[in-house]
């Protein structure tokens, strides 16, 4: 049975090959589609990547490892039963740098179209085993970010040679600009 996750609550992972999945609804009238992107930034002991190939999205779709991979863009979202998004981590292939793995969406060209994350209706983040699909935990965004473009979703880290994963729920101004901004240095 999955694990419905509060902000700030963390689990033991137990798995080699897990899925991250990440949907949302968009409100309806703006005028624009919401083009939400899911990355993930594979993060070393100091906070940054270890190399830029380590920030996996849409237009680096695989870690320089192998062990992280992206589905792919979805343009629109709105995928009313599933993932909009997956990224796919095998955490048996995650070089020895990499301390956590970051999973971030952002709006993508939320100031050009006056979007943000309190437009974005029933978003979430849910773990699963990438081999039997079954769903392990997973953790809605419930909070109002009606000025924010950018959230943390949740991370992975390894901890005493076991990965755990933990609801972070954090937003930011500035989209994805403010990630790569944070986490390349």
């Amino acid at each position: 049975m999955a694990i419905n996750l509060q902000k700030g609550q963390r689990i033991e992972i137990g798995l080699q090959k897990v899925g991250v999945g990440l949907g949302w609804d968009p409100n309806q009238g703006t005028g624009f589609d919401f083009d939400l992107d899911a990355s993930a930034f594979m993060l070393g002991e100091n906070k940054k990547l270890p190399a830029d190939e380590f920030f996996v999205f849409y237009n680096n779709p695989k870690s320089p490892d192998g062990a992280v991979e992206s589905s792919g863009d979805d343009l629109t979202g709105g995928n009313s039963d599933g993932d909009d998004e997956t990224l796919t981590i095998d955490l048996s292939k995650v070089d020895a740098k990499v301390n956590e793995i970051v999973f971030t969406v952002t709006i993508h060209e939320a100031e050009q179209r006056k979007q943000n994350f309190g437009q974005v209706h029933n978003s979430f983040i849910r773990i699963y085993n990438a081999i039997t699909n079954e769903e392990i935990a997973k953790y809605e965004l419930e909070e109002d970010f009606s000025i924010e473009t950018a959230v943390e979703f949740g991370r992975l880290y390894r901890r005493g040679g076991e990965w755990k994963f933990e609801a972070m729920g954090i937003g930011y101004k500035g989209g994805l600009q403010c990630f790569v901004d944070k986490y390349i240095g």
